[in-house]
């Protein structure tokens, strides 16, 4: 029986079907997940997928050297409906002109490839996906980790920028067969729990164990009807959290209404569970049991009742302190039992509702409900929301709820991702700030430890902190706050994207000439792989697991993201400042054995190792236990590569998604034993002798050696479940080198 018992995060989840001895492949085809991949194959695999998707959606952060990569690789027009988004740097002031100028590249580029070009403050990134893009069994590929639409029947999947360029450039997507897992809903929520209570209840039983880690989900079961589609998707939206790879759902009268609201009435079908499908596990999870739900820093795993937090605040706060402050640095210290007042109860300065998940029409309706008529205070507490989209901010004024937030002493924003990664509402140092967001992972919000700042983000539904606010920030859950409210429909406008949207897919104008601002650079050029690698460790990092914001931080730093050399400054900036010294210092020998000229220090490192440098590609390298959780940016992996970096080593990578971006930028993904990781050190050398000829051989483990304070012991490195594409792209050094070479 698969499953696991739980109900202190207030979620029951009962595994719910005997599964047999082995997988039963005729009843995996059965899922709809299965049913929606096989219909978008290229081509058949033996074991897995090659998949083209039916769309394709990047936002500022990623578009820029999305296009430049596929430019160099050979683009000449955008395959299928490419949307860029321009939400998640568009107010940002960091830099000049530079931000801007990435929108004019963006718009420039959809007039002569063929694009979908949406301005700054139109639409979230996700949200003009759903009101655009999606249909039932349909698959869209985007560059954003968040990228779901299951509940609109649509498979989406995030990945980093490599992938759509492999997409813009008519190949395909490669994945090993998947386990598809069924969510079967049952019952009914209570009244003041939101979707997003769901959806941290399911992430605090599901991410820690990976239970279902690059698995499919599917939703199912009576409580489907339950849940309106904006409540939906707010679950839907926050399974990248919990580690699948995609989801989706059964489709229903409600969806079917859904995209008759939006004026797409085509895009429905029915998509139901079918007799005899397999699944890999079943969790059932019983909504009217689920509470109020709190996600302490710095992760949002980390959830618990809103009232058991109230019950023992000193003892959780404390806790949550001590495990945080593992993953800051010694400059900062995190203080959470200074947000708890002489009255024992928890106090926040600040309430955001905003995004993909908190800004949807429902979300907001209900948090007006409960704030009519009331007042968030005039204290330290403060209050913003952010529509996710220009027809959702026409909807509340039209049906007079932003009046309501207004009176109440809210402030509304325009459509922006600013406070999900820390371009936006930075709060207070060592303050607490409650969102309806994504993620809470540490700095997410904007502060710089490096600067002695530190805050911190809990994730609540914006039911909880519309309650709060009533309460003037003392910690309130929805559940315990009288009001009424009657859910009304959402009445979408399509004039607002008909004015504003330029819509160019299938009308390329070879003609238009791209804009590049100054900051807009080229990618440096990537060597390819010699016979033999040699590294040297530059930042060894032990923590459990670390996320992209730790690799490549979000905020400001963003502003640089379309010029490689300026933004890989930033890598592990947070985390280990003296990462990028010590990488560029090795990446300096490189640059002499290139140019024939032979450090003494590499010399002597190659000798004790028994290599030749002449045909030993020197790079740097990172350890860490689990790196990747998180955000799908492929600065994460380019940043290292720009820096010279070569190699990861790891137990074990966090998500595909910043695996295949590692492979995609040349990085090799090693794993390791954990025996062997223990006794790694910044400073190390490590030699992977005839690596070139293993890569292409298909090897899965090879030796290597490691010379450690003058010391040398063996070493077994792992490289597993490479495709023959990706051992040719890590060979040639990268996505554009592996272009390069099938175009010469």
């Amino acid at each position: 029986m698969n499953g696991i018992y739980a109900s202190a995060s207030g979620v029951r989840l009962f595994g719910g079907l005997p599964t047999p001895s082995a997988p039963d492949p005729a009843g995996r085809e059965k899922t709809i997940a299965y049913r929606i991949l096989r219909a978008h194959e290229s081509e058949h695999a033996e074991s897995g997928f090659r998949i083209r998707f039916d769309a394709l959606i990047s936002h500022d952060i990623t578009y820029v050297g999305i296009i430049q990569t596929a430019r160099a690789s050979g683009l000449k027009r955008f395959p299928v409906p490419y949307a860029l988004t321009n939400c998640h740097n568009s107010l940002c002031a960091i830099g000049g002109t530079i931000n801007e100028d990435d929108h004019a590249f963006g718009l420039s580029a959809a007039k002569k490839y063929g694009g979908i070009y949406v301005p700054a403050n139109q639409a979230v990134i996700h949200q003009y996906a759903r009101e655009k893009l999606t249909g039932c069994g349909r698959m869209i590929l985007g560059s954003d980790s968040h990228t779901r639409y299951g509940c609109y029947g649509t498979m989406g999947v995030g990945e980093g920028g490599g992938e759509i360029v492999k997409q813009l450039l008519e190949n395909t997507w490669d994945i090993a067969a998947p386990q598809t897992v069924l969510i079967w809903l049952e019952g009914a929520p209570q009244r003041g729990v939101g979707p997003h209570d769901v959806a941290l209840a399911l992430t605090a039983e599901l991410f820690p164990k990976g239970l279902v880690k690059n698995k499919i989900l599917e939703f199912a079961g009576p409580g489907v009807s339950a849940l309106r589609m904006d409540y939906r998707i707010g679950i839907d939206v926050m399974t990248t959290e919990m580690g699948c790879l995609s989801s989706v759902w059964i489709t229903d009268d409600a969806v079917r209404e859904y995209y008759e609201t939006i004026g797409r009435p085509e895009a429905f079908r029915p998509l139901t569970l079918a007799d005899g499908a397999y699944y890999d596990a079943m969790f059932t999870v019983r909504l009217d049991e689920i509470e109020s739900m709190i996600a302490l820093p710095f992760h949002p795993s980390k959830a618990v009742p809103i009232h058991a937090l109230q019950k023992d605040p000193v003892r959780i706060l404390s806790e949550c302190e001590k495990d945080c402050q593992k993953s800051l640095p010694d400059s900062v210290s995190l203080d959470l039992v200074s947000c708890i007042g002489s009255d024992g109860q928890v106090r926040v300065e600040q309430g955001v509702i905003v995004g993909c998940s908190g800004g949807m029409y429902e979300n907001i309706a209900e948090a007006a409900a409960i704030l009519d008529g009331e007042s968030i205070g005039n204290g330290a507490f403060d209050l913003s929301v952010y529509p996710a989209s220009m027809p959702i901010h026409l909807a509340i004024l039209r049906d007079g709820i932003a009046e309501t937030l207004i009176r109440s002493g809210a402030v509304l924003k325009p459509c922006f991702c600013g406070p999900c990664f820390g371009a936006g509402d930075t709060p207070a140092n060592n303050t607490l700030s409650i969102r309806h967001a994504t993620r809470n992972f540490a700095n997410r919000e904007g502060s710089k430890p490096a600067e002695g700042q530190i805050a911190a983000v809990a994730l609540m539904d914006a039911r909880s902190i519309a309650a709060t606010a009533k309460n003037g920030g003392v910690l309130t859950a929805a559940t315990d706050v009288d009001y009424a409210f009657t859910p009304q429909p959402y009445r979408y406008t399509d004039a607002i994207y008909e004015k504003r949207v330029y819509n160019g897919f299938g009308r390329p104008d070879p003609s238009v000439e791209l804009r590049f601002g100054p900051n807009i650079t080229d990618w440096p050029r990537i060597p390819r792989l010699e016979e033999n690698l040699l590294v040297r460790l530059c930042a060894v990092i032990r923590d459990e697991v670390t996320t992209t914001d730790e690799l490549i931080p979000s905020g400001e730093t963003s502003s640089y993201r379309s010029n490689p050399i300026r933004l890989s400054d930033f890598a592990l900036s947070r985390r280990c400042p003296d990462y990028v010294q010590r990488s560029k210092d090795v990446r300096a020998l490189e640059q002499k054995r290139q140019a024939g000229h032979m450090p003494e220090l590499l010399l002597q490192a190659a000798g004790r190792l028994g290599l030749s440098p002449e045909n030993t590609s020197v790079g740097s390298a990172i350890y860490a236990n689990r790196p990747g959780d998180g955000s799908a940016r492929e600065q994460a992996a380019s940043c290292q590569r720009v820096l010279g970096g070569f190699a990861n080593f790891c137990i074990d990578y966090a998500t595909k998604r910043y695996r295949s971006n590692c492979i995609n930028w040349g990085i090799v993904p090693f794993t390791l034993d954990p025996k062997d990781a223990d006794r790694l050190q910044v400073g190390d050398w490590i030699c992977v002798p005839d690596l070139r000829a293993g890569i292409l051989a298909g090897k899965e483990s090879l030796k290597a050696l490691v010379l450690s304070d003058g010391q040398i012991r063996s070493l077994t490195v792992r490289l597993p479940a490479l495709t023959a594409e990706e051992r040719r792209i890590l060979t040639e050094g990268c996505l554009m080198n592996y272009y390069a070479a099938q175009n010469a």
